[in-house]
């Protein structure tokens, strides 16, 4: 299979718009434990990004997540993948659509980008598992999209990296996926226009003793980094650092995905350490040109 570009006499495609958010369960699913004012700062940046996101008209969003076993298993868990369905059912069961508020339905689809960056990627020597049929989705998509697409009208490629069991992809391998999705989408013209969404992280410990601790040092150096589009300092963790922020902080690797797409610094809009929702809360925009 070869990538293919744009056509001639038609539009190249371009990331118009880069970010990143956290995608807590109690997000939704429980918003009044938290602090009031810790709230009120996460929904209203949450609703700046809608705005803007509005505001970019895109013709589809490449959302980047990791995956809580609600697909793939120990026993086929891919560094990396990319969805390319018409359609993806979310929350996952309606179990899960009760514990995060959040109706269940069926989230549309870009099967034609999806299958473009799937191609792109092998070509641009990266080898992710391709998921060509169903694909479901926990709070890993449905929670930001619930805030930044409430009527899901916008088309979706879920990727999907291993932020959930080690050994995971390193830092520099994840940005420099970005930046190859970020190529991708140059290198086609069935969506001109594309937001790139990663979600995940902060710190956080997921069924550990100390879940609900935050490391704030961590997420605040972590968004200093982000904010100075410097690859090399984002990049240069070992995985010791990481750890120190929880088995959850694994989830950066979206945001160090998003970075490569962007290419630039971040401004963030909020950052909130919100131990009634078990997470470093943040939500981050790339100062595109």
């Amino acid at each position: 299979m070869t990538a293919t570009g744009p056509a001639s006499g038609t539009v190249q495609g371009r990331v118009v718009g880069v970010f990143a958010t956290s995608h807590s369960p109690g997000m939704t699913g429980f918003p009044e434990r938290a602090d009031a004012a810790q709230r009120d700062a996460v929904h209203d940046a949450f609703a700046e990004l809608r705005c803007r996101i509005q505001a970019l008209e895109p013709d589809a969003i490449i959302a980047v997540s990791v995956e809580h076993f609600s697909n793939f298993s120990l026993a086929n868990l891919p560094a990396f993948a990319i969805a390319t369905a018409g359609s993806y059912l979310g929350p996952v069961t309606a179990e899960m659509a009760a514990f995060l508020n959040i109706g269940q339905r069926r989230y549309p689809g870009h099967a034609d980008l999806g299958e473009h960056v799937y191609r792109f990627a092998l070509e641009s020597e990266f080898d992710p598992a391709l998921v060509q049929g169903d694909f479901e989705f926990d709070e890993n998509f449905c929670v930001p999209l619930e805030f930044l697409d409430p009527r899901s009208r916008i088309p979706l490629v879920p990727v999907v990296v291993n932020g959930v069991n080690r050994p995971a992809p390193t830092p520099r391998r994840c940005y420099e996926f970005g930046r190859m999705l970020r190529a991708a989408v140059a290198a086609q013209h069935s969506a001109p226009r594309v937001v790139v969404l990663a979600t995940g992280g902060l710190s956080h410990w997921v069924g550990m003793r100390e879940s609900g601790q935050i490391n704030e040092s961590f997420d605040r150096d972590f968004l200093g980094r982000l904010s100075s589009g410097d690859a090399a300092r984002l990049t240069d963790y070992r995985q010791e650092q990481i750890d120190e922020a929880g088995n959850g902080a694994d989830e950066i690797r979206t945001w160090l995905v998003a970075a490569g797409a962007a290419g630039t610094g971040f401004d963030i809009l909020t950052y909130e350490p919100v131990p009634a929702w078990l997470t470093g809360t943040a939500v981050a925009a790339a100062r595109m040109p």
